[in-house]
């Protein structure tokens, strides 16, 4: 990571050198130019319930992509952090999901390895929808 100034912040990954790019958010001082920390926090939240998902998806000869999440973060203030992440995800197949399935792929989501890392004062409000 190297930091760029101007609250912008340049990551790269060691394995893949694939590049993102930080900004602060406008009501930080920020730009607001690209993902601020806290919006990868909430959205690695977001990408780890899916990819764990999918994982127990294939594993139930389940095919789910095209599935979404829109992703909404809260921030509190003093001090100022993230407290909630709400995510309102459609889980999309072409076959018929019946609801233990669906109790496996919920519970696999809410236990993704970061939604055990964060801290229990951080709500994570989960909609499932199924299509």
């Amino acid at each position: 990571m190297v930091y760029e100034g101007d609250l912008r912040c340049l990551l790269e990954h060691c394995y893949s050198g694939t590049k993102i790019i930080t900004d602060a958010p406008l009501d930080n001082q920020g730009k607001a130019q690209s993902f601020s920390p806290t919006d990868l926090l909430a959205t690695s939240l977001a990408a780890c319930m899916m990819t764990i998902m999918g994982i127990e998806a294939r594993k139930m000869n389940h095919n789910i992509s095209g599935s979404t999440i829109a992703i909404r973060k809260i921030m509190a203030a003093n001090p100022r952090r993230v407290c909630e992440v709400q995510l309102e995800m459609v889980i999309q197949s072409v076959l018929p999901i019946t609801d233990e399935q669906r109790s496996l792929l919920e519970f696999a989501a809410h236990n993704c390895p970061v939604a055990q890392s964060l801290h229990v004062d951080i709500k994570q409000t989960v909609n499932f929808e199924y299509r």
